[in-house]
C-alpha cells in the first residue's frame, strides 16, 4: 500500500490554526445499497454528526447508556437470496485452493509482493467471505481500529456500556485484541468458526491483560446478540507485528469504526488503512477525537477535505471532543452518544444492518477483481524467472555438447603432444610391427636366419636376438601406451572445460537476476562436484574399451586378412580413434604426410563398409557419455530450480480461470 494523495495543506500533525470559531461541520453516512452505492442521510451536530438521543431511527424508544438496549428483530444476511449459492461456495473453495497451492521462491523478485498479495487474499477468504458463505447470519463483527493513543478502548467501554477493557499507555489492546459480544454469540467466535489459528481465552466482564496474539473474549449482557465489539491492536504501534495483527481482524470485519485523533490524523499509516476501505468499499465510520475547541472547526474542515480528496468523502464521520469526563474508563457525559446511537441503528435495523455488512461482502468480493490478478501478476513474474533460469541452463549445456563434439571432429584435439606421439609411432612402424607374421612364417625366418657352427654360438646368437626383439617390443608398447595416454588426457580436458564454460554460462546469466545466484545453494553453490574429474575419467575409459570391443565384435581375425597377420586389437582401436578423432583434417590443414594416414590402414584390415560402421558406432558412443556427463551437471543446475519452488505457468492460468469462473457464478 502506498499513501494516497493528501489535500492541500497537509500538515505532519494535522493540526491548524486556531480562530476561536466554532460551528458544525457537515458529515455523510455510509448507508450502502446493491454493490457498493455510496448514499445515505446526511449528519450536523456538534461531534460532526447527528442522532437522535433516546429514539432509533424510527422513533422508537431506545435505551442510549448502551448497545444492549437495542434488541434486533433477526440476523441480517451477508447476502441476498441467491439459487446458486452452493455453486459460489464451490466457486470461491476452487479459487482458495489454487491460492493455497501456490509457492514462491524466497530472494527472487516477486516473492516478498506476492507472498504479502497471496496471504492478503487467502485471510480474507478463509476469515471472512467463506465462513459467511456457509453461515449467513453470523454476528455483525465491528472493529475499532486506528492510532495509538486515539481513545479506542474508552470508546469501546461506553459504547458497550460497561468496561471489558482496560486503557492506557500498555493495555490488552497492545498485543491482544478484545472481543465483546453477548453470551450467546461467544460460541461463534471460538477457534472453530472465527480466526481459527488465533488462540483465545473467554473472560465474563472485563477483559484483563492476556498475551502477545491472543484473542480476549469479553462476554457482556450489555451487548445485543448478533453484533460484536472489536478493541483491535493500534495501526501504528511501535510494534511491527501489531500491523499485521491489525489487519488480520479488519479483514474479517463487517464495519470498521476508524479512530484517530487531531494530532495524527495527516499520518501515513492511517491513510494506508483508510485507503484498504475504499478500495475494498467496506462500510465505514470515521472518529476524529480528541478535538480542541480552539480550531476544532479549522480541523473538521481540513480532515473532510482529505477524506473528499481521497474517495472517503461518504464515510460517516464522527467527532470527540477533548474532554477529562472520563470514569470507569468510560466516557460520563453524552460524547458518545452519536456514535452509539448510529451503531444502535445498524444493530437494531435490519435493513440497515443488512445493507452494511452486505455492502462490505460484495466490496471484498469485487475487490478480488483486482487483488487475484495482482497476484496473478507476481507469480507471472517468478514464472518468467524461472524460465529464464531454465532457459539459460539449456543454452548453455547445449552449446558446450555442441562445442565438444565439433572439437572432436575436427582435429583439434590432435595437436601438440598427442600428435607428435602419433606421428612418431606411425612413422617408425611400431603399430605395423604388432602385426606379426604368424608362426609359421616365423619359423622358417628362424630356420634361414640360423647360422651353421658350434651349438652354443648358436644359442647365444638366438638368446641376443631374443633379447632385441623384447627390448623393442617394450620400447613399442610403451610408445604405444602412452599415445594411448595422450587420447585419454586431450578428451577428458576437452569434456571438463566445456563443463567449466557452461556451468560459468549459467552463472553469468542467473547473477543478472537479483537472488537467483543463492538457488545454487541447494546443490553445495555452484562449485565443481569433487567425483566429476573421477566420473569422466572413468567414462573416457570404458569408451576407449568399448572401441576394442567392437574391433573384436567385428570379426576381422577371422577374414582371410588373419591368415597372413595377428592383428593386435589395442593397436587398431588407437589406429581407429586417431581417424576419429579428425586426423584427415588436420593432415590436410598441415599439409604433412611423413606418416601414414590412419584409414589406409583401417581399410586394409577391415574394408570401406566394415570401417564405417565401426566409426559411427563408436563416434555415437562416444557423443552420448559426452552427453550424459554433461547432462549430470545440467541436473545440478536444475535440481536447484526445482528445490526452488518456482510457480509455473499452469498455476498463473489455474488462478485466471478461478477468478472467471467467480464472476460467472456471482
Amino acid at each position: 500500500m502506498t499513501r494516497p494523495p493528501a489535500a492541500p495543506e497537509v500538515t505532519g500533525t494535522g493540526e491548524t490554526e486556531p480562530d476561536g470559531a466554532d460551528r458544525a461541520a457537515p458529515g455523510t453516512a455510509d448507508t450502502p445499497r446493491g454493490h457498493g452505492g455510496r448514499s445515505g442521510p446526511e449528519h450536523t451536530s456538534d461531534q460532526w454528526s447527528a442522532g437522535k438521543h433516546g429514539t432509533d431511527r424510527h422513533g422508537r424508544p431506545r435505551d442510549d447508556t448502551a448497545l444492549g438496549g437495542v434488541v434486533p428483530p433477526s440476523r441480517a444476511k451477508h447476502r441476498g437470496a441467491v439459487t446458486n449459492d452452493a455453486r459460489f461456495e464451490k466457486a470461491l473453495e476452487a479459487l482458495r485452493t489454487r491460492i493455497r497451492g501456490i509457492e514462491f521462491s524466497e530472494g527472487l523478485p516477486g516473492a516478498t509482493e506476492g507472498k504479502a498479495a497471496r496471504k492478503d487474499v487467502l485471510n480474507q477468504l478463509d476469515e471472512y467471505i467463506l465462513p459467511r458463505v456457509r453461515r449467513p447470519d453470523v454476528p455483525l463483527l465491528v472493529a475499532v481500529a486506528g492510532s495509538t493513543g486515539a481513545g479506542k478502548s474508552t470508546l469501546v467501554n461506553s459504547l458497550v456500556g460497561e468496561q471489558v477493557t482496560t486503557t492506557g499507555v500498555r493495555r490488552p489492546t497492545t498485543n491482544s485484541p478484545v472481543l465483546a459480544c453477548n453470551p450467546a454469540d461467544v460460541d461463534w467466535f471460538s477457534e472453530a468458526s472465527f480466526l481459527p489459528t488465533l488462540p483465545r481465552v473467554r473472560q465474563q466482564g472485563l477483559a484483563m491483560p492476556g498475551k502477545d496474539g491472543m484473542l480476549v473474549l469479553a462476554a457482556s449482557e450489555c451487548m445485543p446478540e448478533g453484533v460484536a465489539l472489536l478493541d483491535t491492536p493500534d495501526v501504528d504501534s511501535a510494534v511491527a507485528a501489531h500491523h499485521e495483527f491489525a489487519a488480520k481482524f479488519l479483514d474479517a470485519a463487517d464495519l470498521w469504526v476508524f479512530v484517530t485523533t487531531s494530532r495524527r490524523y495527516a499520518d501515513a499509516r492511517v491513510w494506508e488503512f483508510l485507503q484498504v476501505a475504499r478500495d475494498r468499499n467496506t462500510s465505514l465510520a470515521v472518529v476524529l477525537s480528541r478535538v480542541p475547541r480552539r480550531g476544532r472547526v479549522q480541523l473538521l474542515d481540513h480532515f473532510g477535505a482529505m477524506l473528499e480528496a481521497n474517495g472517503l468523502g461518504s464515510a460517516t464521520r464522527f467527532a470527540i471532543p477533548e474532554t477529562d469526563q472520563i470514569a470507569g474508563e468510560r466516557f460520563t457525559a453524552n460524547t458518545a452518544d452519536d456514535i452509539r446511537s448510529y451503531l444502535a441503528d445498524v444493530a437494531g435495523d435490519l435493513a440497515q444492518r443488512d445493507r452494511v455488512s452486505r455492502r462490505t461482502f460484495i466490496g471484498v468480493i469485487d475487490s478480488f477483481r483486482t487483488r487475484v490478478p495482482e497476484l496473478t501478476k507476481q507469480v507471472e513474474v517468478q514464472v518468467e524467472i524461472g524460465r529464464t533460469l531454465g532457459s539459460s541452463v539449456e543454452s548453455a549445456y547445449a552449446s558446450a555438447f555442441e562445442r565438444a563434439i565439433e572439437t572432436v571432429g575436427n582435429g583439434s584435439l590432435l595437436s601438440g603432444n598427442l600428435l607428435a606421439r602419433w606421428q612418431d609411432i606411425a612413422a617408425s612402424g611400431e603399430l605395423v610391427r604388432t602385426m606379426r607374421l604368424r608362426s609359421r612364417r616365423k619359423t622358417e625366418d628362424t630356420e634361414e636366419a640360423t647360422p651353421a657352427g658350434p651349438f652354443d654360438q648358436a644359442i647365444q646368437a638366438m638368446r641376443l636376438r631374443s633379447r632385441r626383439r623384447a627390448e623393442a617390443a617394450e620400447e613399442a608398447a610403451a610408445r604405444v601406451r602412452a599415445l594411448e595416454q595422450a587420447i585419454h588426457d586431450a578428451l577428458e580436458a576437452l569434456v571438463v572445460s566445456v563443463a567449466e564454460y557452461a556451468a560459468d554460462d549459467v552463472m553469468a546469466s542467473w547473477d543478472t537476476i537479483p537472488g537467483a545466484r543463492a538457488l545454487t545453494g541447494h546443490i553445495g553453490g555452484p562449485q565443481w562436484p569433487e567425483d566429476f574429474g573421477r566420473r569422466v575419467r572413468e567414462a573416457i575409459t570404458e569408451w576407449q574399451t568399448s572401441v576394442q570391443e567392437m574391433i573384436s565384435a567385428d570379426g576381422a581375425t577371422k577374414r582371410s586378412v588373419a591368415r597372413v597377420v595377428t592383428i593386435d586389437k589395442e593397436a587398431l582401436a588407437l589406429v581407429l580413434i586417431i581417424e576419429l578423432l579428425g586426423y584427415g583434417s588436420t593432415e590436410a590443414a598441415s599439409g604433412r604426410q611423413s606418416a601414414p594416414p590412419p584409414r589406409r590402414l583401417l581399410k586394409g584390415l577391415f574394408g570401406s563398409e566394415s570401417l564405417r560402421s565401426i566409426g559411427t558406432e563408436a563416434q555415437e558412443d562416444l557423443h552420448r557419455r559426452i552427453s550424459s556427463l554433461l547432462d549430470e551437471e545440467k541436473a545440478r543446475f536444475n535440481d536447484a530450480l526445482a528445490a526452488a519452488k518456482l510457480p509455473g505457468e499452469a498455476d498463473a492460468v489455474q488462478l485466471y480461470q478461478a477468478t472467471y469462473n467467480l464472476e460467472i457464478v456471482r
